[in-house]
C-alpha cells in the first residue's frame, strides 16, 4: 500500500485536533478539613502501567493512609479513563477527582488523593468537596502545557536508504522508539501529526520503503 493510500485509510487520525493539554511535571496539593488530611498528587502519564506503578508507590509511601483514591484519563482523544473510590462511598472520591480533569480539559494525567482520616465523618457532600478541592490544588500547582498529537509509525527500508531517511526524519523532529538494523532496517518512531503531509512527500522519494501508521498518541 502506498503511503497516500495509508493516510487515506487512516484519515480519521488526521481530522482530529493536533494538540492536547496535559501537565508538564508532577505536582502536589494538600487540603485539611475537620481533622482529615487530603494530600493530592498530579502526574503526567502515558500508560496504565505507569499509573499502576505510581499508585503502588503512593501506598508504600503512605502505608498508614485510610484511602488512596484516584482518577486518570489517557489519549489525545480523551477516550480512556478510570475512577476509583478506594472504599469511600460510591461517587464521593473518584468522580470529583475526574471532574477536575474534565474541568481543566486535561489528558495523559493521573490525579491521586491520599486521605488520612481525622476522626470526624465528612458526609457525602463533605467528601465530594474535599476530593474536588484537593484535586484542584494539585492542578493549580502544576504547569499546564499544550503538546502535539504524535503519530506512531513503523518503517522498513533498505540499508542504502538509511542516511537519506534518517536525516529526513530527524529534520521532522522524530522521536525514536525502537530500531532493528540486523537483517533489514526496521524503525519505529513518533512524529507530530502536523508533519504527515511532508512525510507523505518524502515517501514518494523512498522507493521500496514500507510504512505503517500504527495510531496516534
Amino acid at each position: 500500500m502506498t503511503y497516500r493510500a495509508l493516510l487515506q485509510s487512516n484519515s480519521s487520525y488526521l481530522q482530529k485536533a493536533t494538540t492536547y493539554k496535559t501537565i508538564e511535571a508532577p505536582a502536589e496539593g494538600q487540603y485539611r478539613v475537620l481533622g482529615s488530611r487530603h494530600i493530592s498528587y498530579a502526574y503526567p502519564v502515558k500508560t496504565e502501567e505507569e499509573i499502576k506503578a505510581l499508585i503502588d508507590a503512593l501506598w508504600k509511601e503512605h502505608s498508614a493512609a485510610t484511602h488512596v483514591c484516584y482518577a486518570w484519563r489517557l489519549g489525545w482523544d480523551k477516550q480512556r479513563y478510570r475512577i476509583n473510590d478506594d472504599g469511600e462511598p460510591s461517587g464521593t472520591a473518584g468522580k470529583p477527582i475526574y471532574g477536575q480533569i474534565q474541568s481543566f480539559d486535561l489528558t495523559n494525567i493521573l490525579i491521586a488523593v491520599v486521605r488520612y482520616y481525622g476522626g470526624t465523618k465528612l458526609g457525602t457532600g463533605g467528601l465530594i468537596d474535599a476530593y474536588k478541592t484537593a484535586s484542584k490544588l494539585a492542578i493549580d500547582a502544576a504547569s499546564i502545557i499544550e503538546k502535539p498529537v504524535m503519530n506512531h509509525y513503523k518503517l522498513i527500508f533498505s540499508y542504502d536508504q538509511m542516511p537519506q531517511i534518517m536525516k529526513a526524519l530527524k529534520d521532522l523532529g522524530m522521536e525514536k522508539l525502537n530500531a532493528n538494523f540486523e537483517n533489514k532496517c526496521e524503525l519505529e518512531f513518533l512524529l507530530s501529526m502536523d508533519t504527515a503531509t511532508q512525510l507523505e512527500k518524502n515517501m514518494e522519494d523512498w522507493q521500496g520503503a514500507e510504512m505503517e501508521l500504527v495510531g496516534a498518541i
